[in-house]
């Protein structure tokens, strides 16, 4: 568990956390990847763990609920990089790749600039660039 000092650059609200909870049961530990290009263009998309490979261009941000990583492309976190990104949950219909979609719901991003104490802060703690072997 990280420090109460550690800054976070992805968090999960509680009805998405909930969520997970709950589509965790059904499809078994889950993982979360953040593109920013096709199909519901900057949604986060949540996969059964494994189901999706992350390679070398993907960036760790963190770990939210359940051990749940989540990852974004290196080029999307070139322009985000300097976020704090907070996962939501809304009715309406996301993509059909995303494991919620079948709910009625889906997951969206909520974001807000880190503050210059967090950004240096983070600065100790830069996310993880990894290759498509790393496992979590």
């Amino acid at each position: 568990m990280p420090g109460a000092d550690r800054v976070q650059r992805v968090e999960l609200t509680e009805p998405a956390a909930a969520l997970l909870r709950r589509l965790a049961a059904l499809h078994g530990p889950l993982m979360f990847h953040q593109s920013g290009g096709c199909c519901d263009g900057s949604a986060p998309m949540c996969y059964p763990r494994g189901e999706f490979r992350v390679g070398g261009q993907d960036v760790l941000l963190g770990v939210v609920d359940l051990d749940t990583p989540f990852w974004m492309s290196a080029d999307q976190y070139a322009y985000w990089q300097h976020t704090h990104l907070t996962v939501d949950v809304v009715p309406g219909r996301g993509s059909g790749f995303s494991v919620e979609a079948p709910e009625g719901v889906r997951f969206l991003i909520r974001s807000r600039l880190l503050t210059e104490a967090e950004l240096a802060r983070l600065e100790d703690n830069p996310p993880l660039t990894t290759g498509a072997d790393l496992e979590l």
